[in-house]
């Protein structure tokens, strides 16, 4: 049984599994970065170590820092959260190996869903449509010309191990898909350490929307729901919400059992999410699996009421799911702003620093995930991400003025934030009306004045 849980993650999501562990009586140890010294998840932890510098590369990426952690402190399992070694094969494997549970999928699953190629292989396999590319990683140049032409521009070039929007390039015709493949290609071989990549016809406007999964060791699949996560920057998402104002009920459901199939083709277990683009016809196409919680999973747990963290714990504790599909209800509708410390009127520049006063908003309806407070340093070496503010009601109307409302009472004074932009998007006709798809920033920002995120 687990009663002690190693949290190799930072900022709001190790301050929500310290909660979650909380309220089922297991211990927590944190491990933190030089500097997350002040981070909350460090002081409310039960226990906390300090792994390396500010660095990540120092600290929370350093596997083998964190399973010494572990077996210091005699933790049952880890919790990687999202991010860092989250989606990381080999460290699963490597807690496995010092039987210590990895709360999350089995590492062949991560390896298996984490190649973008073996991962459209295996859900096609499954009966899961998939956007019409190249049968796996392209070898050459010469080569993925003759993809690009026999599949029909514009095509995506994608980084096998990609994440983030890094290694992805878009090409119109010949001339610019030469450019983009060298791009696209070395971009990847920094960021990932493989420069492989493969192709895909580019979709123009979609709606990306992503199917929560949840299952356990005892052969249970379930999805929880969709989440429109269409509004992004960079393929970075700013706004998700449930359910999506696109779907119709019969989609809806044709993509939640594909969804479904896909996980079961993984042999997967513990929460993840299978992403789709959407065309305007209705037309969906399985992109990827996330083996992770993903940031966007209070959207889920405020339209069925279910507990994701938790549920991830119990599953890793070997429980069944006390639930089936009939039982979960869509109640809600909910929207996530994510906030960051970043200035949109200037490019959406970082902006580190001291936060001097911080105020969340509060009141029927409204979530806040974060770990900021007043006198709070938010450091330059992570994410830019400090919290999320997540409103809920009975209909999308209602959650769209809650959100508006929440984002007028939120202060972060001493550093510029995205609170001034989600503002003007929750007041914007073309996401009032629900038909923002993933150009709707960029059409956004190009009639939007900049003083207005001021």
């Amino acid at each position: 049984m687990i009663q002690k849980i190693l949290i190799a993650n930072r900022g709001e999501i190790a301050l929500r599994i310290v909660r979650a562990c909380r309220e089922l009586g297991i211990k927590t140890l944190a491990v933190y970065s030089e500097a997350d010294v002040q981070s909350l998840h460090v002081q409310l932890a039960d226990e906390a170590i300090c792994i390396g510098g500010p660095k990540s590369a120092d600290s929370y990426l350093r596997a083998d820092r964190i399973i010494s952690a572990a077996e210091i402190a005699d933790v049952d399992a880890i919790h990687p959260g999202y991010g860092f070694l989250s989606e990381n094969a080999k460290f699963a494997e490597q807690c496995e190996s010092c039987n210590i549970k990895f709360i999350g999928p089995k590492y062949k699953s991560i390896k298996m869903m984490g190649d973008k190629a073996v991962a459209k292989d295996t859900v096609k396999k499954a009966g899961v449509p998939i956007v019409p590319g190249s049968d796996g990683p392209v070898e050459n140049e010469t080569e993925a010309v003759k993809v690009a032409r026999k599949i029909g521009y514009p095509v995506i070039i994608k980084a096998v191990a990609g994440g983030g929007g890094r290694g992805m390039r878009i090409a119109h015709n010949d001339i610019s898909f030469a450019k983009e493949y060298h791009v696209a290609r070395n971009e990847a071989e920094k960021a990932f350490g493989n420069g492989a990549v493969y192709i895909e016809r580019y979709i123009e406007k979609p709606r990306h929307i992503e199917f929560q999964i949840l299952a356990d060791s005892h052969g249970k699949v379930l999805h929880l729901g969709e989440r429109d996560c269409s509004v992004q920057r960079r393929h970075q998402k700013l706004i998700e919400e449930s359910p999506s104002p696109f779907l119709t009920s019969d989609l809806r459901k044709k993509m939640g059992k594909a969804a479904i199939r896909a996980a079961e083709a993984a042999a997967y277990e513990n929460a993840g999410t299978i992403e789709f683009l959407v065309d305007a016809k209705g037309n969906f196409y399985f992109i990827e699996m996330n083996t992770r919680i993903q940031v966007e999973h209070p959207v889920t747990e405020e339209c069925t009421g279910i507990d994701l963290i938790k549920q991830q714990i119990l599953v890793a504790n070997g429980e069944k799911l006390s639930f089936d599909q009939g039982d979960i209800k869509f109640e809600k509708h909910a929207i996530e702003c994510r906030i960051n410390a970043e200035d949109p009127a200037r490019n959406f520049a970082p902006s580190p620093g001291t936060i001097g006063l911080y105020y969340a908003p509060g009141g029927h309806g409204v979530r806040v995930d974060s770990h900021a407070y007043s006198g709070y340093v938010i450091p330059s070496h992570y994410d830019s991400m400090i919290g999320k503010l997540i409103c809920f009601g009975t209909t999308r109307k209602v959650a769209l003025e809650r959100t508006y409302r929440a984002l007028s009472e939120y202060i972060i004074r001493g550093i510029k934030t995205t609170i001034p932009l989600h503002k003007a998007i929750m007041s914007d006709p073309v996401f009032i009306e629900g038909k923002a798809t993933t150009a709707y920033m960029e059409d956004f920002m190009s009639r939007t004045p900049p003083d207005l995120f001021s």
